[in-house]
């Protein structure tokens, strides 16, 4: 894996509950290192954010990114196998609100590593086990119905071989909603250390 830190937007709702429990039963290992999650930064499009970045750098282009951008709603398309990979992910349309805030992400200043692939957000359903051909089945005919509104960004800390840190959280919508800053950090934005 590589190094830096990624931008995910967490699932909530009934979408998390139904993604976890897929992840619970095909890939235990995955459901218990991470909350479902869609990859807005750091796996396709552009690579991390380096891994030197101050967080209060981050916390000031992403908090100001984010408080500009109002909650987007998004679906799952049906689940994908990444070529040549035992990696099966439920993709959504890389077009519309979802580029947009990748790409003002992607063109904030900060220092990203290279991508290998186009943007492609997603939401991984199994990551780790080899997959057998029962169980390709099985995850390519699942349908998560459930819409998912992403409120919130998350910024995590590869620390790879442990786990990954969430280091800053930040909500979207919240310029012009009366939050403003506090003790000059901005509303809204939330440092998580050690979680």
């Amino acid at each position: 894996m590589k190094t830096g830190f990624f931008v995910v937007a967490e699932l909530t709702g009934r979408a998390l509950d139904e993604v976890r429990d897929v992840q619970r039963v095909h890939d235990p290992k995955l459901a218990s290192s991470s909350t479902p999650h869609i990859t807005i930064v750091g796996s396709s499009g552009v690579g991390p954010i380096a891994a030197d970045t101050p967080v209060e750098r981050m916390r000031e282009v992403l908090g100001s990114i984010a408080h500009a951008t109002p909650p987007i709603t998004v679906h799952f398309e049906p689940p994908i196998r990444f070529m040549q990979t035992e990696i099966v992910v439920l993709p959504l349309d890389p077009h519309g609100e979802l580029r947009a805030l990748h790409e003002r992400i992607a063109t904030s200043g900060l220092v990203f590593d290279q991508a290998r692939f186009p943007f492609s957000p997603h939401c991984t359903l199994s990551f780790y086990p080899t997959i057998t051909p029962a169980m390709q089945r099985k995850l390519l005919g699942l349908r998560i119905e459930a819409p998912v509104v992403i409120r919130r960004l998350q910024v995590y800390q590869t620390l790879d071989p442990q786990p990954s840190r969430k280091v800053l959280e930040v909500e979207l919508g919240t310029r012009g909603s009366g939050l403003g800053t506090r003790n000059g950090r901005e509303a809204g934005s939330v440092e998580r250390n050690g979680s």
